[in-house]
């Protein structure tokens, strides 16, 4: 059962990695996942405290996620459509260039690194915005949705880390 349990926990990293760059997958509770069920194994690497710990921080980080790119967005003047439209640019640039064959590196990077920013800037030309401030909000957009998913990254690595220190200890 211990190995059942452990090869969903790493299934579980997996997703969480994928999770922390695609909006459709909760990255960090995955990953968190897996440090509760590897404590369920023999291992039982981890305190409470440390899980209490690393909880709350994948609570802090879950919800930082949806409250950065909103202000980064309206730090620079823009509104819930560039938002919007960020989010459904992400979606669009990981789908869209990897079917057309213009893949740069796993997953679309091109996509993830640009859909972004050009979903962010029609979702403020499409709710009035001239030319300048559209791109400006976009900008801030942009620049909210890369500092949420950096730090959903960061988060999932360290649980993976984690997760195979307290495998192998």
């Amino acid at each position: 059962m211990d190995w059942l349990l452990i090869a969903i926990g790493i299934i579980f990293l997996i997703t969480g990695l994928l999770g922390a760059v695609l909006p459709v997958l909760p990255g960090p509770p995955l990953s968190f996942a897996a440090l509760i069920l590897l404590q369920f194994t023999k291992f039982k690497p981890f305190t409470e405290e440390f899980l209490i710990i690393m909880g709350l921080i994948m609570a802090a980080v879950t919800i930082l996620d949806y409250i950065i790119p909103i202000y980064g967005t309206k730090r620079f003047g823009g509104s819930k459509q560039g938002v919007r439209g960020s989010t459904i640019g992400l979606i669009v640039g990981i789908i869209v260039l990897p079917a057309t064959g213009i893949l740069l590196g796993p997953f679309g990077i091109l996509g993830i690194i640009l859909g972004p920013f050009i979903g962010a800037y029609i979702g403020e030309k499409m709710s009035g915005k001239e030319s300048d401030a559209a791109l400006k909000a976009a900008l801030g957009s942009f620049i909210g949705f890369l500092a949420g998913t950096f730090m959903k990254l960061v988060y999932s690595i360290v649980v993976a880390v984690y997760f195979f220190i307290g495998l192998f200890q």
